[in-house]
């Protein structure tokens, strides 16, 4: 694997991460740095760099983070951006990721960017839920708040320093993973 491709792919990594707190910031975010000229997109998703798909990036984006300050909104939203994360996932993943055979390239955008997506998405669910049932929802604006400040920064990370974001977003997951079997064991 060369330098270009493993970049790319922890690019692809950081960014699918991102799309688990936000679907639409670094959707957004990939737009914007193709457009201009920080990042080359896969020929195929080239599309994500023009004005259209910029302009719907950015209307989907403010109504994604306004909705999330919404106390009922905001747990209603979490039922389809999960679906959402794992796909925008997928696609960020496929539209950064150079260097490699096209079959291989969206077997990982969908295993690993939509992987990664789903379970960042899934962990952000679980503490908003958390967050309803102990504060009523009173603390779910600091948590949207959270995950939109993490969602632009690791995205903005993973366009600037690829590899520092896909090797951060790795380290995370193995740990969440590794805290959820450890409270499934205690519970068994």
């Amino acid at each position: 694997m060369s330098t270009e491709t493993l970049l790319s792919v922890c690019l692809g990594l950081g960014l699918s991460a991102a799309c688990g707190f936000r679907v639409f910031v670094p959707l957004l975010a990939v737009s914007l740095a193709a457009r201009v000229g920080w990042l080359t997109l896969a020929s195929e998703l080239a599309w994500l760099a023009e004005t259209p798909a910029l302009i719907a990036f950015a209307v989907a984006t403010l109504l994604e983070v306004i909705a999330y300050y919404v106390p009922w909104l905001d747990n209603l939203l979490d039922s389809v951006s999960t679906p959402a994360a794992v796909v925008a996932g997928a696609v960020v993943t496929a539209s950064v990721v150079t260097g490699i055979d096209p079959s291989l390239k969206w077997m990982l955008a969908i295993i690993a960017g939509g992987g990664v997506a789903g379970v960042v998405q899934s962990a952000t669910v679980g503490g908003r839920l958390i967050s309803s049932l102990t504060t009523a929802g009173m603390a779910n604006p600091v948590i949207a708040s959270a995950e939109l400040g993490t969602s632009v920064l690791l995205s903005i990370l993973s366009i600037l320093a690829p590899l520092v974001a896909g090797v951060l977003v790795v380290v995370a997951i193995l740990i969440f993973l590794r805290r959820r079997r450890r409270r499934r064991a205690a519970q068994a």
